[in-house]
């Protein structure tokens, strides 16, 4: 069992993004979960602000010391702005993936879409039924 860090106000995926929903802006990173797994981040591909986004398509790639890994849309929307510090500091997706290691924030187009999500209980089963 993980002792990883899922905060209840948060949607989740089975790719491991996490979603902020805040009236019609989302914003969202990896999760403790994924973090963990990735080990040390040592580089974000980010997209650039005004992108869309296509629920379940790749919008960014993350490597770290361990593996590169696609990033997926939780739901489709517009970018707004993307989170620059991860440029020069990578890692903050691996010290704090829900606070400064957030990716992206964007327009949400369909909050419907957020529905099948997880919550914070049903992830943390999912996480822990990868051990």
């Amino acid at each position: 069992m993980g002792n990883w860090k899922t905060p209840e106000d948060l949607k989740y995926t089975k790719n491991d993004e996490w979603l902020r929903l805040e009236g019609g802006v989302g914003t969202m990173g990896l999760t403790d979960y994924a973090q963990d797994q990735l080990n040390d981040i040592v580089y974000v591909d980010l997209p650039d602000a005004g992108d869309t986004l296509k629920k379940g398509s790749t919008f960014c790639s993350i490597e770290s010391v361990k593996a590169a890994s696609d990033v997926y849309a939780p739901v489709s929307g517009k970018i707004t702005s993307v989170n620059e510090a991860l440029e020069d500091e990578p890692e903050l997706i691996n010290s704090d993936p829900y606070g400064k290691g957030w990716i992206v924030k964007f327009d949400v187009s369909n909050a419907a879409e957020a529905d099948d999500l997880m919550d914070a209980a049903a992830y943390a089963e999912y996480c822990n039924s990868r051990e």
